[in-house]
């Protein structure tokens, strides 16, 4: 254990967070999400939602705020239609970042922009559409 550090973030994941760097992005992926298959490296959760995993992961890194930064899946054939876990994921964004968007992609897109990611962390999340990019942004004198 360290001091500071979310418990539920394992060595793997703290690695990962600390070699990214600025625009490099993390997909927080539910339980269904073809993270083997997509190409970057994979940490699995399967004991966590994906909303903690996010919440964890934005207390140790800063999002950019340079250009969007938070994107979630839309839902197929409805991309208006909001998701609980939707909401969730934009409220702990703002509470983290409170100038950045959560901006949704289709789907297809959301899996070609996951393909080029830095890592994906998949959860143990059953909610549907519990998918969510962040990208890395720059950590400031003061931080």
């Amino acid at each position: 254990m360290l001091k500071g550090i979310p418990a539920l973030i394992g060595p793997d994941l703290l690695h990962v967070l600390g070699s990214m760097g600025h625009g490099d992005e993390l997909v927080v992926a539910d339980a269904n999400f073809p993270g083997a298959s997509l190409g970057p490296r994979l940490i699995r959760m399967d004991g966590h939602s994906a909303t903690e995993v996010l919440d964890a992961v934005l207390t140790l890194m800063p999002l950019d705020d340079f250009e969007h930064s938070a994107f979630r899946m839309e839902v197929v054939g409805e991309p208006d239609r909001i998701e609980p876990v939707m909401t969730a994921f934009a409220s702990i964004v703002t509470r983290h970042e409170p100038l950045v968007a959560l901006m949704a992609l289709e789907r297809h897109a959301f899996y070609a922009r996951a393909r080029h990611a830095f890592a994906i962390v998949q959860t143990g999340e059953t909610r549907l559409y519990g998918n969510v990019i962040i990208k890395k942004g720059v950590v400031g004198p003061g931080d």
